[in-house]
């Protein structure tokens, strides 16, 4: 069978299942989490989606890289929730076979295909944050997206320090995309590089702690808070409290 009817059926038998399993008992309301208007929600619960997702990449785990990349390309082009999700989930499988070859498609994947938090941090905490783990050469051009327009990529490149901060590495580069995203006006944006000083808080608690300390009169609340959610009660009313 050629490639592309290969790829065609598992597309379709794919799409069939989705619709199959879009049953109200397997539904879920993600609209009530975001707040820009979903456009094709996923409409599954997450072990359901995540189940169909292992399912079908089973038939296709030993296809070449490039194969199963271009599977990813075609569902996101549907712009189906659900089909975006997996999408995703298929690129993070095999993030181990990722080279930086790749990053340009996934950084294109981040600015064109995500719509939402949710999406952002699926592709960042996934197959994109795994990339720059294994490739950290590559952190100073994510951390250009620190200065785009678009609210997401300037999320992701704090999100996509995450996997790397939780296995102990990073710091620097952390604190550095932290102080350009430090006054971002954007709640999402702010969500997420709290987020990632929290995640880095898990090694450097300390540091992170004096980063807070240093900074918090310009650092948003959001964000703050974000930052000191798992430390212990006395350093979170230190850093909570405002100066006079």
């Amino acid at each position: 069978m050629e490639a592309r009817d290969t790829l065609n059926d598992v597309l379709k038998q794919l799409r069939a299942e989705i619709k199959r399993q879009s049953k109200p008992e397997n539904m879920m309301n993600y609209q009530r989490w975001f707040k820009e208007k979903l456009k094709n929600p996923v409409g599954l619960k997450g072990p359901v989606h995540k189940k169909i997702s292992n399912q079908f990449f089973k038939l296709i785990k030993d296809e070449s890289k490039k194969q199963i990349l271009d599977y990813c390309e075609e569902l996101l082009a549907s712009k189906q929730g659900a089909e975006r999700g997996i999408a995703f989930m298929w690129a993070s499988n095999i993030s181990d076979r990722l080279t930086k070859a790749d990053f340009p498609r996934l950084e294109r994947w981040l600015k064109k295909y995500v719509c939402h938090w949710g999406a952002c941090d699926s592709l960042c905490c996934g197959a994109l944050g795994a990339l720059i783990h294994q490739y950290p050469e590559l952190i100073p051009r994510a951390k250009k997206w620190t200065s785009s327009n678009n609210r997401w990529m300037r999320r992701g490149a704090a999100v996509c320090m995450i996997p790397s901060l939780g296995k102990g590495t990073g710091l620097k580069e952390a604190f550095s995309i932290a102080d350009l995203l430090l006054t971002d006006n954007d709640d999402m944006v702010q969500k997420g590089y709290g987020w990632m000083l929290k995640v880095a808080a898990d090694s450097y608690q300390k540091k992170i702690f004096d980063y807070v300390m240093k900074n918090k009169r310009e650092m948003p609340r959001t964000a703050l808070r974000y930052a000191i959610e798992k430390m212990p009660q006395n350093l979170k009313k230190e850093a909570m409290k405002k100066d006079r």
